[in-house]
């Protein structure tokens, strides 16, 4: 077996949403996620609300698709 797992049922009470700090994470890939969902909110903590809706603004003009199948994109962290 190449990995092993614990199986651990615990709770948090982080949101990740605009004004959060990362510390670690200086990319991420990541779908087109339902509006008002807490994935957006995690988009737009990394990418900032400006720039994610700016995105979002974009796949609609050009029919992106959205959802778990749809279309991806790659966001980097600002320096």
């Amino acid at each position: 077996m190449l990995f092993r797992s614990k199986v651990a049922e615990n709770e948090t009470r982080l949101l990740i949403q605009p004004g959060y700090r990362w510390r670690v994470v200086d990319g991420m890939l990541t779908n087109f996620h339902l509006p008002s969902s807490t994935l957006l909110a995690l988009v737009a903590a990394f990418a900032g609300r400006e720039r994610t809706l700016d995105a979002y603004g974009l796949a609609v003009r050009e029919a992106y698709r959205f959802f778990s199948y749809g279309d991806a994109m790659l966001l980097w962290r600002d320096a």
